[in-house]
């Protein structure tokens, strides 16, 4: 293979070059899992050969993919000991104006961000953000968007706030034996974050005030429920004008599934028949008093007797998740309705009910639920935040001394190893155990809290840049940036940074940062200056992904709940890409500035 050589790259590069289009085309224009589609690039590599055994699994021994996994433990703890609840119900409170509402909300998240998931915060606040938006009476699109930017802006702040950072840190640990503090990009991440918080204010009528999609549910008079003839109605055997079915206060009979066949021109002379499912559109409050003025139940399930007929339930809304194993299915395929004992009543899309019967819906995320179910609802939550986030939830954790308990043994934790006292990597051990020794999670829970679907995109992000870096790509790439941005060093920092931030708006953080670390330190080396600098600011732009909601997984979190069209990230978003990076490559250089090579 080395004797090969096209265009100046051998065959194991072009392998390379090859693997990693494919792998950015696949996720850009498929469903498929993203950890099964960076298996099987590190899976062609290994195979033709361009890593050996080593090489190809050295990511799940990385130190930084390691730290990740345990610090899920970490937050776990945080997380079911109620820290975010007392931090919402104290800093929120009622600001006066859109600008202190964006400080007030925007700095809370990026500080919890700092040493937890992004995700994790951002699917905490999300519906705390629509119910506070309605007592501010903003629109809530005006605020989820500031939400998920502040969620990114905060995690740069700290080395453990985002993966991106422990991965550059750990790839530049191994290259050079130097471990960076967990507070090397603090103050350069507190000034982006700074001017991002005033450019959002500044820019606030970019941000779209559309409406909520539950107020679909709320607003509108009209929308689709699904009702069903139980086996022993009396109604069986009328037609649909005898037994009062045609014609019905506050709708009106739009479909009628028969045994065999789907009627949709309905006539009052339509016989009634065991079984049917009847769909109306109209009022859902009057149309749901058929199921008890004529004996119809939810079309969840076959019903043979009245004594099915569910009582005392309520009405909640919720989204689709991205990722949710609903998408592209109908609720009919699947069993979301018996397992969560739950009903689908309507279906929104885009803040507008569909006129379509809604468990024949094929689900798309984002979508909006209207949901009947138990006034008391029993559902393991983990499981069904996989598919949906509520809107109404009001599973609450309570706070109590463990909360005090899990945010000292978080504080430790920074403060230990910011000091430099213990690594990074015992010292998350440790609060790990102390999260299970004080019981602020079980072990249940801090399993369950491993997202290993993330940690084999980790793992496979660094083996991915080990490949560009040992083929010779790495190299290549910063000579030909060298070539074209001359060697000032501040404008190829501001060159690799830019093709950074573009390239995280379509793969993943973690990614980007593996796959762009041999580039800047190379083109570092090259120009002769010591990489430190180049790395920090590559660490922020790779996370400064503002414009697609694809950029970011808490972007996809409010993108459903804030009734976002793609377009929407765009307009306010392209303009925060620039400003982050000006104010990334500005302070960068201030508080480490380049230093040449000895």
């Amino acid at each position: 293979m080395d004797s090969f050589i096209f265009l100046g790259y051998s065959l194991d590069a072009w392998i390379t070059i090859a693997t990693v289009l494919g792998l950015f085309t696949t996720l850009l224009f498929t469903k498929l899992r993203a950890d099964l589609v960076f298996l099987a690039a590190i899976g062609v590599l290994f195979v033709t050969g361009v890593l050996d055994a080593k090489e190809a699994f050295t990511g799940f021994s990385s130190t930084s993919v390691i730290v990740v996994g345990v610090l899920f433990v970490v937050v776990a703890g945080l997380t079911h000991t109620g820290v975010l609840q007392w931090i919402v119900r104290n800093l929120l409170g009622l600001p006066t104006s859109y600008g202190k509402a964006v400080v007030r909300l925007m700095l809370p998240v990026a500080g919890l961000s700092s040493f937890l998931s992004n995700t994790t915060v951002v699917t905490m606040f999300v519906s705390i953000v629509k119910m506070w938006s309605k007592k501010l009476g903003i629109a809530p699109s005006k605020l989820l968007i500031p939400l998920s930017y502040a969620s990114g802006m905060g995690g740069v702040c700290t080395l453990i706030g985002t993966p991106p950072n422990l991965i550059i840190s750990g790839l530049y640990a191994d290259k050079t034996g130097v471990t960076m503090n967990v507070l090397t990009t603090t103050i350069p991440g507190l000034f982006c974050l700074a001017v991002g918080v005033l450019s959002i204010i500044a820019m606030r009528k970019l941000l779209p005030e559309r409406k909520a999609p539950e107020s679909a549910f709320e607003a509108t008079s009209e929308y689709t429920v699904e009702l069903l003839v139980p086996s022993d109605n009396k109604n069986i055997g009328k037609t649909l004008g005898e037994a009062g079915l045609f014609h019905v206060r506050g709708g009106s009979l739009i479909e009628i599934h028969h045994f065999d066949g789907v009627v949709s021109l309905v006539t009052e002379d339509e016989f009634v028949m065991g079984g049917d499912r009847l769909v109306y559109a109209g009022q859902i409050d009057e149309i749901l008093e058929l199921k008890k003025s004529h004996g119809l139940v939810s079309a969840d399930h076959h019903v043979f007797s009245m004594d099915e007929l569910d009582k005392n339930r309520q009405l909640l809304t919720a989204y689709v998740t991205f990722g949710s194993s609903l998408i592209g299915k109908t609720i009919e395929e699947s069993k979301f309705e018996k397992d969560n004992n739950m009903t689908l009543v309507a279906v929104a899309r885009s803040g507008k009910r569909l006129n379509t019967s809604p468990r024949q819906v094929q689900l798309e995320a984002g979508d909006t639920l209207l949901l009947e179910c138990p006034k008391r609802l029993k559902v393991n939550t983990e499981q069904l935040s996989s598919k949906l986030h509520l809107f109404d939830s009001d599973q609450v954790v309570k706070t109590s001394t463990k909360t005090l308990v899990s945010s000292v043994i978080l504080i430790a934790m920074v403060v230990v190893s910011s000091l430099g006292i213990i690594p990074l990597l015992q010292c998350a051990f440790i609060a790990a155990a102390a999260m299970l020794l004080f019981r602020c999670c079980n072990p249940e829970q801090a399993m369950r809290s491993i997202n290993w679907d993330i940690l084999i995109v980790f793992a496979a992000s660094v083996e991915l840049g080990l490949a560009i870096q040992k083929t010779g790509i790495a190299e290549s790439l910063a000579t030909g940036i060298l070539d074209v941005c001359g060697t000032n060093p501040i404008i190829v920092m501001t060159a690799i940074c830019f093709v950074g931030t573009f390239i995280t708006e379509f793969i993943s953080n973690t990614a980007a940062g593996a796959m762009f670390f041999p580039i800047m330190y190379e083109a570092a080396e090259k120009l002769g200056y010591e990489p430190f600098p180049f790395l920090v600011a590559l660490m922020i732009s790779v996370s400064s992904s503002f414009a697609t909601p694809i950029g970011s997984p808490t972007h996809m979190l409010v993108y459903g709940p804030g009734g976002y069209r793609f377009s929407d990230f765009m307009r306010i978003g392209l303009l925060m890409n620039l400003i982050i990076l000006a104010a990334n490559i500005f302070i960068v250089n201030i508080v480490y500035p380049l230093t040449p090579l000895q």
